[in-house]
C-alpha cells in the first residue's frame, strides 16, 4: 500500500471516518466481507474455549462489523472507537455489544481482569501517527498496551490485525507491547501474496503461549518469515514503564533526537555514542 493512500496520513481517525466514510462500512458488501474474514481469523488466533461464551473487547470497533461476528459466535463484547460517526452507524445497525467513545492512545478505562480477550481490526497503526503536537507515538502506544494488559484476565490473548507501514513501525509497536508486559509476536498470513498477505500481532497476557502459524505457509518460501517471536524481550523491558534506561545508549539517542527537533546543535551519532568509557585512575 503506497504511503500516499494510507488513511492515517490523510487526517486523524475522528476526522477521516466522517459520516460519508462510515456509511461505506454498512453499504459496501466487499468491505463488509473483508472485515468479517479478518474478524474470523482474529478470533481463531484468540484460541478461546470451545462452546463457552466469553467477554471480549473490540478496539477500534467502528460500525460493529467485527462485533457482529463476535455475537454470531455467542460472545459478549464491548466496542471502543474514537469516531462518533462510525459508532452512530453501529447504533443504527443495532449491534448487540456495548459501545464507548474513546481514544485508544489515552488508555483503556476498564477494571483489571475485565476481559477474556481482545481483538482489533485495522486500528493499531493509527497510534503510530502524531496527529497533535502533544502526541508521542511511543508514549501513546505504551499507555494503550499497559492499560489493555491490566484489563485482560491472566492467560488471555489480544490479537491485532494491522497494516504496518514499514519494519520500523512494526518494531515500535512490538517494543511498546513488550514493555507493557505482553509476550507474543507477529503472525503473517500468506506471506508470499501481495494481496492476501495479512499481519496479526498476537499477544499473551501473563502466560506465554506458543505463537500460532500463519496461513498459507506450507508452500511458502522459507526466506519469508511467517512468525516473529518477541517473548524474549519481555524481561528486558519489565520495569521500564515505557522509558529507556537512563544514561543508556537508547536514552542518549532519544535525548539527542529531541534536541534536534527543538533546533539545538547536536553532535552527529557515531559508533561511540553511548559507549561506556573506562574509568581513569
Amino acid at each position: 500500500m503506497s504511503s500516499s493512500r494510507r488513511p492515517e496520513h490523510t487526517a486523524p481517525p475522528e476526522v477521516f471516518y466522517n459520516q460519508e466514510e462510515a456509511k461505506k462500512y454498512s453499504q459496501n458488501s466487499r468491505m463488509i466481507e473483508i472485515q468479517t474474514q479478518m474478524s474470523e481469523r482474529a478470533v481463531e488466533l484468540l484460541n478461546l474455549p470451545e462452546e463457552q461464551p466469553c467477554y471480549l473487547l473490540d478496539v477500534g470497533c467502528g460500525s460493529g462489523l467485527s462485533g457482529d461476528y463476535l455475537s454470531e459466535e455467542g460472545h459478549y463484547w464491548v466496542g471502543v472507537d474514537i469516531s462518533t460517526s462510525m459508532l452512530a452507524v453501529a447504533l443504527d445497525r443495532d449491534v448487540e455489544g456495548d459501545l464507548l467513545v474513546g481514544d485508544m492512545g489515552q488508555g483503556m478505562p476498564f477494571r483489571p481482569g475485565t476481559f477474556d480477550g481482545c481483538i482489533s481490526i485495522s486500528a493499531l497503526q493509527w497510534l503510530c501517527n502524531a496527529d497533535k503536537r502533544t502526541h508521542s507515538p511511543p508514549k501513546r502506544l505504551y499507555t494503550f498496551f499497559s492499560t489493555l494488559y491490566s484489563s485482560l484476565s491472566r492467560g488471555a490473548r489480544a490479537v491485532f490485525q494491522l497494516y504496518p507501514e514499514n519494519s520500523e513501525q512494526l518494531e515500535l509497536i512490538t517494543t511498546q507491547a513488550m514493555k507493557a508486559g505482553f509476550s507474543g509476536g507477529m503472525v503473517v498470513d500468506y506471506p508470499n501474496s501481495s494481496k492476501a498477505k495479512k499481519f496479526f500481532l498476537c499477544l499473551f497476557a501473563g502466560v506465554s503461549g506458543v505463537l500460532p502459524k500463519g496461513l498459507g505457509t506450507e508452500t511458502s518460501d522459507k526466506t519469508v518469515p511467517n512468525q516473529v517471536q518477541y517473548s524474549g524481550q519481555r524481561c528486558r523491558f519489565k520495569n521500564m514503564k515505557g522509558k529507556s534506561i537512563k544514561k543508556g545508549k537508547d536514552w542518549i539517542l532519544e535525548k539527542k533526537e529531541r534536541r534536534r527537533r527543538q533546533g539545538r546543535g547536536v553532535r552527529p551519532d557515531t559508533k561511540y555514542t553511548g559507549r561506556q568509557r573506562r574509568p581513569h585512575f
